[in-house]
């Protein structure tokens, strides 16, 4: 049996805490169970809610307490924690009072793994440029591993990765809370108000530094330079420094804009990979995020025909501007994943056509000026639903000529089909979380596709 990480102390026999019966806390228990360790599991939701979420202990955990407080860490020898649980936690803060270790599992993933690491986070954009890469390494022909903040229990994974496996990593900012190690080639897309419920702004650009903070000479650290944020990480940036731009040329190594088409620069030299009209996926936003996978690909060695080949064939990732299908001469389109203003912004920017808004969710203390000033441009109306519908309504009323206010995703839905015009985009983005009414927001948008889809005169339509 293999010895713990470093700053573990050994597994065999000694008692862990588990925070969190998620896909993370189960991947965390199976992998120290396998380790000899003796797992408890402590979340705090009920037994219902863990069975709808299809949440079963692994084989082997000695106890499971739910629906209460998470459980005091004394007498554990080491907590593992889920990155649901934030960092000042009152439970993590007793286990560091008592001197007890705290582990996660992107942490441990990335200790442990042999391959090379390519990690991605952002305020947005991760999820399209995650999926992205992943199909540009599937292009050129590359043994990957694709997982992290999309789901993927990674410890479970890691024996079947060898040194010359690239995995590419989704990388939440709730997983850099406990991170100290950063990815060989380390992309952050952008930094901009998201997260305000849970972080302070400084400790939130604190999370994305800390994904580039670990790095060595040897690395990379690919960044956005038309956003401030992650243009000001540049002057830390302790490695190879590559950078991206849709707003014009680079002086430095990336990729960009020049002349309608999207380039590679590595010095003097500069390479089409292929035109700005070739890209499938709607919004400047996307564009943004195929300059950035083009320069992460480009920092990983592979071809630019294996770029352009995924570029052009890529549809985008679920929930993310997917169109479900026509109902009532009107385009429906699920932007589930638009958990913050800015999203919505940037969702509602991707349609020319007018466009019949559901906002709602859970409310993140997030600025609605440009959200405001979008909807005033975009949308014939607005129907406002969830927790914080009164919120979004009172900030739309008066800005387009229908803004109604109702208290679930059917009723927006129902609310929706008779305001719909031929012509129109019915646009789920809700602005909010999901939290208020489903576990993730992959459950939101997966009941918004089957609320479409019993439209009376629903019909497929094939995205271009």
């Amino acid at each position: 049996m293999s010895a713990a990480p470093a700053g573990l102390p050994p597994l065999e026999g000694l008692p862990v805490l588990v925070y969190s019966m998620g896909i993370e806390g189960r991947d965390l228990a199976r992998w120290l169970i396998a380790r000899g360790a003796r797992v408890t599991i402590s979340d705090t939701r009920t037994d219902a809610a863990l069975a709808a979420a299809g949440a079963e202990p692994p084989e082997g955990v000695e106890r499971v307490v739910t629906g209460q407080p998470l459980l005091d860490p004394a007498g554990f020898g080491l907590v593992a924690v889920s990155q649901s649980i934030l960092r000042y936690d009152p439970a993590l803060a007793r286990a560091r009072e008592l001197g007890i270790p705290i582990t996660t599992q992107m942490r441990l993933f990335l200790q442990l793994c042999p391959g090379r690491t390519i990690g991605i986070t952002g305020s947005s954009g991760k999820s399209t440029t995650t999926a992205l890469v992943g199909a540009m390494a599937s292009a050129a022909g590359i043994e990957f591993v694709l997982g992290g903040n999309i789901g993927e229990p990674l410890l479970a994974r890691l024996g079947e990765i060898r040194p010359e496996t690239t995995v590419i990593l989704e990388i939440s900012h709730t997983q850099l809370q406990y991170t100290d190690r950063s990815p060989h080639i380390a992309a952050v897309t952008n930094v901009t108000p998201n997260h305000l419920d849970q972080f302070s702004w400084d400790e939130y650009v604190g999370l994305k530094r800390n994904h580039i903070a670990h790095q060595s000479r040897g690395d990379v650290a690919v960044l956005n330079a038309d956003n401030p944020v992650t243009r000001a990480f540049m002057a830390s940036a302790r490695g190879r420094l590559a950078v991206t731009s849709i707003e014009g040329p680079i002086d430095l190594d990336g990729a960009c804009i020049e002349d309608g088409d999207i380039v590679i620069r590595r010095g003097s030299r500069t390479t089409p990979v292929l035109p700005v009209g070739d890209v499938r996926l709607r919004g400047r936003h996307n564009l943004a995020n195929a300059v950035m996978a083009c320069a992460i690909a480009a920092e990983a060695g592979w071809p630019v025909t294996a770029m352009a080949r995924a570029i052009r064939t890529f549809a985008g990732v679920p929930h993310r501007l997917e169109i479900v299908g026509r109902a009532g001469g009107a385009l429906w389109v699920n932007d589930s994943i638009a958990t913050s203003p800015e999203r919505t912004v940037a969702g509602l920017r991707s349609f020319t056509e007018p466009v019949v808004l559901l906002l709602g969710g859970r409310d993140k203390h997030l600025p609605l000026d440009l959200l405001q000033e979008a909807v005033r441009e975009r949308c014939r109306a607005v129907v406002c639903f969830g927790e914080s519908g009164p919120l979004f309504h009172d900030a739309v009323r008066g800005l387009v000529d229908v803004a109604l206010l109702v208290d679930t995703l059917d009723a927006a839905v129902d609310a929706a089909s008779g305001l719909a015009r031929p012509g129109d985009v019915v646009l789920l983005s809700p602005g909010g979380t999901s939290f208020d009414a489903y576990p993730n927001f992959e459950a939101r948008g997966a009941h918004f596709r089957q609320l479409v889809r019993a439209l009376p005169d629903f019909t497929e339509e094939v995205a271009p």
